[in-house]
């Protein structure tokens, strides 16, 4: 695919915040529609390719972020412009496939995580999923594609989800660290490029267990309420 003018593009691959623009009658999840502006700063500042308008990289890029918006945003699937409603179906690693309806009520996190150890998705509620998340990551939760491999109507891409681990992960310590993920995705597409189905590969564990490197955090109560004999327990070791 040779790059094109976006305005020449479904309004769907362009720019979301084109796409909020245009969704007048929208049901908004929160009222109002999302603003982007701190997140637009940290892609300017963090990523790490910056590929030129219309090119099939680009195209990939603008329908998935579209897409999460949407999802996160968006309360009814039927207004979602990326997607085909009746037909879309969503997998991680192999996994359930699940519909457009299951993501709206379920939300991305869930459907992404399943559950582990450290993550419990049938113990989480869309809300609670992107508080936990939005906690950990106080500074935002960017994405981008790095590759694209194949072109529609199966588009092959690899792509890298990134943030500052500033926030505590439930009851775990954050660490300072960059958590990046590294994932292959494959979004099969129409002619006029909504999705159908989105298949993604990434690894799980790998992610959780660096949202854990930190331990277990002691909270001041915790501290507060040791043993009462501990100070005269330990005066008497000394002796």
């Amino acid at each position: 695919m040779t790059s094109t003018q976006s305005n020449n593009l479904p309004l769907w691959v362009q720019d979301r915040d084109q796409v909020i623009a245009a969704s007048v009658d929208a049901q908004w999840r929160y009222g109002t529609p999302p603003d982007y502006t701190r997140s637009k700063q940290n892609l300017a500042q963090e990523s790490v390719c910056n590929h030129l308008e219309g090119t099939l990289a680009a195209i990939a890029q603008n329908l998935v972020r579209t897409f999460e918006m949407e999802v996160s945003f968006k309360t009814n699937p039927q207004q979602w412009l990326s997607v085909i409603p009746e037909q879309f179906r969503i997998s991680t690693n192999g996994g359930k496939e699940y519909t457009a309806a299951d993501v709206s009520a379920q939300g991305t996190y869930n459907i992404f995580m399943a559950n582990s150890q450290h993550y419990k998705a049938t113990e989480e509620s869309f809300e609670s999923s992107a508080k936990l998340f939005h906690t950990t990551f106080p500074q935002g939760f960017p994405w981008e594609v790095l590759e694209v491999y194949s072109g529609p109507p199966n588009v092959t891409f690899k792509w890298r989800h990134w943030g500052h681990f500033q926030g505590a992960y439930k009851d775990f310590a954050p660490t300072g660290e960059t958590v990046e993920i590294i994932g292959i995705s494959i979004a099969r597409v129409t002619n006029d490029l909504k999705i159908v189905s989105l298949e993604h590969y990434f690894d799980n564990t790998l992610f959780l267990n660096k949202l854990t490197a930190g331990g277990k955090q002691v909270s001041s109560e915790n501290k507060a309420s040791g043993c009462p004999f501990s100070s005269w327990l330990r005066k008497f070791k000394n002796n």
